[in-house]
């Protein structure tokens, strides 16, 4: 009973990992019909971020989060604002721009950093775990997971429960009709894809503390997240948790009792039935 606890917490922990990379994602998919195609190189930047901040000057990822989520809001404003408003609504020119960006990105890093594997050592967390009876809790991806609990939490509440998060909303639903209503759309065009790019900094910027940074490390990450979005429903971002969730438990299920090599066969197996069952996700909008 313990061996399957322990795989179960496993996937909780990866779950609620992926919620948070897959909620701005999700946010913006939902807000602009743009699939962001560079969205695992914003997490790998978010990485980079905290992991020199760290190997620099010290800081350990527990801090270094909130400067890359704040690089990140940062980027991803700029990228809307040079890339993505000339370019929305002309069909698929902003995934086909996203993916240039990707590829920008990605072999910037190559270049400029090296395709080598860093791991931030000496950080706060590493290597410690508690006990709750026989499961072992590590610490790194318990924090990591609460973060997460509370980010989604807080974007939660200010999409439901603030101004702003109505107009996000009304935005979204019908876009002319805001605008009619006095929403500057663009403006929360602006922030939406600000936000997107903070929840995927946040998550890199956390990650540092047990997980190697390098150029390729979003690219599998960014597969899930698309995957999530749609089970979850675009702009959903309880759905994106809930599937999220779903997707980290499988992923941890299969891979212990069937074999590693097969947990992504069952993690898109899920996926394809899902989505053949309910088209537009289990919470879209």
């Amino acid at each position: 009973m313990s061996l399957f606890l322990q795989v179960i917490l496993d996937g909780l922990w990866a779950g609620l990992l992926y919620g948070l990379i897959a909620a701005g994602l999700s946010l913006i998919w939902g807000v602009m019909d743009v699939l962001n195609f560079a969205h695992g190189d914003f997490l790998m930047v978010g990485m980079y971020v905290s992991f020199f901040l760290g190997f620099l000057f010290k800081a350990d990822p527990l801090v270094s989060w909130i400067a890359s989520g704040i690089f990140l809001f940062l980027f991803g404003m700029l990228t809307y604002k040079l890339i993505i408003s000339r370019i929305l609504g002309k069909a698929m020119a902003p995934l086909l721009a996203t993916f240039g960006l990707s590829m920008m990105v990605k072999n910037f890093v190559l270049n400029r950093f090296s395709p080598n594997f860093r791991i931030l050592e000496s950080t706060i967390l590493e290597g410690r775990s508690f006990m709750v009876g026989d499961v072992i809790v590590p610490l790194p991806q318990f924090v990591t997971s609460l973060f997460a609990l509370v980010v989604l939490g807080l974007l939660y509440w200010m999409l439901t429960r603030t101004r702003f998060g109505w107009a996000v909303q009304a935005t979204a639903l019908d876009g002319e009709a805001a605008r009619l209503m006095g929403v500057n759309t663009e403006k929360i065009f602006l922030l939406v894809f600000g936000i997107g790019g903070a929840c995927v900094g946040i998550a890199g910027g956390l990650l540092p503390s047990y997980l190697a940074t390098h150029p390729d490390v979003g690219t599998l990450f960014s597969l899930i997240a698309f995957m999530i979005v749609a089970m979850g429903g675009f702009g959903s971002v309880p759905g994106a948790l809930v599937a999220a969730v779903m997707v980290g438990l499988i992923e941890s299920l299969a891979g212990f009792y069937i074999g590693p090599v097969y947990k992504y066969i069952a993690v898109f197996g899920i996926y394809l039935v899902v989505i053949l069952i309910r088209p537009k996700g289990l919470f879209g909008w």
